[in-house]
């Protein structure tokens, strides 16, 4: 009877201090002010962003006061890195490239032509010495940045004609950011970095005549299919890499150990369910742009592809050019693609193609 009396008083209190926990948390809590560069319930990548908040705020028992804003509802798109490196809120959610006006060499932190998939990258990144790269880079500006969103390897983009050959890339109207846009440029291309919302109204009225986006998944949503018929499978611009939560790096340094540890598991979780997710979900909407939109899938020919890494050669070779930091970045990610993508041909290269032969999946 005792001994009974015990352990339900033991039982009680344990449940008193889980019920009193998660409130003691939210007590001494923190806002967490997060801007992003896409709309509000983008397909994708959006609710990817709005997920990953959503999680924050779950995974700290409240401990964090999450408030969340979407393209254009506290600043644009393309000023959410400025508004975190000033202070005014603590992190964004968008793709690195987009800042390669401040350092190229924040393209190796999104994607970079002829680059890594999102498994290279994210090797690269955890144990290969490029979380060190991108602090050393981020901090810089203010920033403390990590992985929290992956789209894999990306399509080569919407075109309203079809490309057979590098002559039919001159003149060409494209919304491309990065260092990809920089390799379109070279060969002829008139380019430009648009945020997404922006995308499908100027691809309609004609402003630009091709886009890149992201994948099936992603771009059936977008309707560009509307405006061009033509979509091309993987290209050359994004093979895989991630997306960054950006965060005032000031305010990082302020977090506790547990405060951190919340934060990398959120952003974790969410980079790994981006990339899962958009797996899942390419067979079923490159079928929907086929059959219920007449979208017609094409593939790069081998000539536009050794265009593409000629002129590629060329834009590294700028980046190098352009610091000692840039100089390091370029060559310990080039290092690393080697060994990495070296030994993962090699096994699931190998693997794969080989599949796919004997299941006459190509």
């Amino acid at each position: 009877m005792e001994r009974r009396k015990f352990l339900k008083g033991a039982a009680m209190a344990g449940v008193g201090a889980a019920a009193l926990s998660a409130p003691a948390i939210a007590q001494g809590g923190k806002t967490l002010t997060i801007v992003s560069t896409w709309p509000r319930d983008f397909p994708g990548l959006g609710v990817s962003a709005q997920r990953l908040a959503a999680r924050i705020g779950e995974l700290s028992q409240g401990h964090f006061k999450v408030e969340y804003f979407a393209a254009g509802e506290r600043v644009g798109a393309f000023d959410v890195f400025d508004e975190v490196a000033s202070g005014n809120s603590q992190a964004y959610i968008g793709a690195d490239y987009y800042w390669v006006g401040k350092h190229p060499g924040l393209a190796y932190f999104t994607s970079v032509p002829f680059g890594m998939t999102t498994v290279e990258w994210n090797a690269w990144i955890k144990f290969s010495g490029g979380q060190e790269l991108w602090d050393e880079l981020s901090g810089g500006f203010g920033i403390k940045s990590l992985p929290c969103g992956a789209t894999g390897t990306q399509a080569g983009g919407w075109f309203n004609k079809e490309i057979q050959t590098p002559e039919d890339l001159k003149g060409l109207k494209m919304r491309i950011p990065g260092l990809g846009g920089s390799v379109m440029s070279k060969l002829g291309a008139s380019t430009v970095s648009l945020p997404g919302g922006q995308i499908y109204e100027n691809l309609v009225s004609g402003a630009i005549e091709a886009t890149e986006w992201v994948g099936p998944y992603n771009d059936y949503f977008m309707k560009f299919y509307e405006a061009a018929k033509y979509y091309y499978t993987g290209g050359m611009h994004e093979p895989g890499g991630g997306l960054a939560f950006g965060m005032n790096a000031s305010w990082w340094g302020g977090l506790t150990d547990w405060e951190k540890a919340v934060i990398e598991a959120a952003c974790m979780e969410e980079h790994a369910a981006q990339f899962e997710e958009a797996c899942a979900r390419n067979g079923e909407y490159m079928a929907k742009l086929v059959n219920e939109h007449g979208v017609q899938v094409r593939a790069f020919s081998d000539e536009v592809w050794d265009a593409f890494g000629e002129a590629s050669a060329e834009v590294f070779q700028e980046v190098r050019d352009h610091s000692p930091l840039a100089l390091k970045i370029d060559d310990a990610f080039q290092r690393s693609l080697r060994e990495i993508g070296g030994t993962m041909a090699a096994l699931e290269g190998t693997f794969v193609n080989q599949r796919n032969r004997v299941l006459g999946l190509i």
